[in-house]
């Protein structure tokens, strides 16, 4: 196994073994997938924010919770960002951050991102 697809089975394999679900991962065949669009309507859907929630609490938490510093991973500052930047960092990846294009689908990815820029929000 090489590349993202690759990285993708390692973390579907991870994910079975810890538990987490894995529901809705990208497969890496869809086509050119749509731009995301945040409107205030989507960023305050409570079903979004609970979605994205589950999905930090499973995997991003890991890394950028509280439980985590002190670490090498900057702590996250979501009022100084928007919601194309989040996206953007969650779907490409940035320095040694891996990006989860493969890895979760992209309603996946924007619901954690309408957790990380929401009120309820708790690293």
């Amino acid at each position: 196994m090489t590349g993202l697809r690759g990285i993708a089975a390692l973390v579907v394999l991870a994910g079975a073994l810890s538990g987490v679900s894995t529901i809705g991962m990208a497969t890496g065949d869809d086509a050119e997938e749509a731009p995301a669009v945040f409107t205030e309507a989507y960023l305050n859907d409570p079903a979004k924010v609970e979605t994205g929630k589950a999905l930090w609490e499973n995997h991003c938490r890991l890394c950028h919770g509280y439980a985590a510093y002190p670490s090498t991973v900057p702590k996250l500052k979501p009022k100084r960002y928007n919601a194309d930047f989040v996206f953007d960092w969650v779907t490409y990846g940035y320095r040694n951050m891996p990006a989860f294009q493969e890895v979760y689908s992209r309603e996946e990815r924007m619901a954690v991102v309408t957790y990380v820029l929401s009120k309820e929000f708790s690293p």
